[in-house]
């Protein structure tokens, strides 16, 4: 049967048509006023979008990839207990594996016994600065046809913690010998912090990509390797502005593009994309799921390459089986039985998305401009430059959410004021205050909801 075209008899409408015919539905009221909002990034979003909104865009179609892996984190305190669990999640399901590992005694070959390497992807998210366990990494790996990515941010350490490992000379030079051991994929920044912390979306990608040319920089003074074959890791936290995220991580993509060209390395990076913490909540907690699963499917049409959930218990709970298994099972929901197992190019052509894609790149690129005339990433660290913007963002956030014009169910509305939590506790769900000497002023995660969830703990 030939193909037709079903719409050739009907005659093209142009923006400017569209627009006049709301406006007369509008009986007088002002457009802009009425239908048109600005997000935090300064982003003005319109009531409709027409092709017309592209003819002026960047060309932000990502190319066909082969489909995410649904993720799973894994804390090592014991290499026995952390292999047991390991077998488990990928017996239901988990197709890639974050290591957590928080000192350098960890027995790797009890901790991977078992484990089907040449099927899964591995990350070793180290909490320490060690050339000679990267070493023992990578000959553990030598004979294996597999490989594993190496997630160690130096700076984003120092941004986290107020310090370095050692000292910035020190660490840099384990750096440097780390990279020489593996060069292929070791480079990893962490842009969740950022997000969690509060800062608006232009200001992630923004401080996401000057991180990367910190380290290019440091890869090309100091490392004699081959760089063309480098993959740099980025770990995005996903909020709830469904849209917006989804147009995010497109946008990452298209910077890293940018920047990796100007390097002459591989214009390919790989997205470890994980749900927000800061919209979670202790009171009316199931709320977490819808939250978590709307986050994580923006972070499938966004198009990442892993995806990491969130227990909804994951604030006031230890780590427990019911908890993990409900959060592995929505990544399996989404991938197996909702159709979203290839579906991270699907939003490619939607004039909405395609047109937030390309304004949030433009700002994040003058913005990462503004910083690099401004010394760079690590400078602006030390002056307090970025901490000062990033509060600045998490306060209007913040009283968006304290004058009720961001909701989230259950805390600042719909409250169910019978549900009482304070003997489910079994960790402290707030910013934990420590006083501690630091270089630099850390950037602090802190969820929106904490200063209700306090008063209500304190009035049950």
């Amino acid at each position: 049967m030939p193909k037709t075209n079903l719409f050739s008899d009907f005659p093209k409408i142009s923006a400017k048509e569209w627009k006049q015919k709301i406006q007369f539905d509008l009986k007088g009221a002002d457009y802009n006023e009425s239908l048109v909002w600005e997000s935090q990034e300064g982003i003005k979003v319109k009531p409709f979008y027409h092709e017309e909104d592209l003819e002026s865009n960047l060309n932000v179609m990502l190319p066909p990839k082969k489909g995410w892996k649904i993720g799973q984190h894994i804390y090592v305190a014991d290499a026995v207990q952390a292999n047991k669990k390991t077998l488990t999640f990928i017996e239901k399901g988990a197709e890639s594996l974050c290591f957590i590992i928080p000192a350098e005694n960890m027995n790797l070959s009890l901790l991977l016994k078992n484990i089907p390497l040449e099927k899964i992807i591995i990350h070793f998210e180290l909490l320490f600065l060690s050339s000679d366990y990267v070493k023992s990494i990578v000959e553990f790996f030598k004979n294996l046809e597999t490989d594993f990515f190496l997630n160690v941010d130096l700076i984003g350490n120092l941004a986290r913690n107020g310090n370095w490992f050692f000292n910035r000379d020190q660490d840099h030079n384990i750096f440097n010998t780390i990279i020489s051991l593996k060069s292929n994929s070791a480079f990893y920044i962490d842009a969740s912090l950022y997000q969690n912390a509060g800062a608006n979306i232009v200001q992630q990608l923004a401080y996401a990509l000057a991180l990367g040319n910190e380290y290019l920089n440091n890869l090309q003074t100091n490392v004699k390797s081959k760089s063309r074959g480098v993959i740099f890791t980025f770990k995005v936290s996903i909020g709830s502005n469904y849209f917006f995220e989804i147009a995010k991580l497109r946008a990452l993509r298209i910077l890293w593009k940018t920047l990796a060209g100007e390097y002459k390395i591989s214009a390919d990076c790989h997205i470890m994309a994980i749900p927000t913490k800061r919209n979670k909540t202790l009171y009316d907690y199931n709320t977490n799921l819808i939250r978590t699963t709307t986050e994580s499917m923006a972070a499938v049409l966004g198009g990442a390459d892993t995806i990491f959930n969130l227990p909804y218990d994951t604030l006031y709970h230890k780590d427990n089986e019911f908890g993990s298994r409900i959060s592995l099972n929505q990544l399996l929901l989404l991938k197996e039985e909702s159709y979203f197992k290839e579906m991270n190019t699907a939003a490619n052509g939607a004039y909405f998305i395609e047109s937030i894609t390309s304004q949030l790149a433009e700002k994040a690129l003058q913005l990462f401009k503004t910083i690099e005339n401004g010394g760079g990433f690590l400078e602006q660290l030390k002056n307090h430059t970025i901490q000062r913007k990033i509060k600045e963002s998490a306060q209007k956030e913040q009283d968006l959410f304290d004058n009720n014009k961001l909701i989230l169910v259950g805390t600042n509305k719909f409250q169910d004021q019978n549900v009482k939590m304070k003997n489910e506790l079994e960790l402290y769900p707030f910013v934990k205050t420590k006083i501690r000497k630091t270089i630099i002023e850390p950037i602090i995660e802190k969820r929106l909801s904490e200063a209700i969830e306090k008063q209500r703990l304190a009035d049950e």
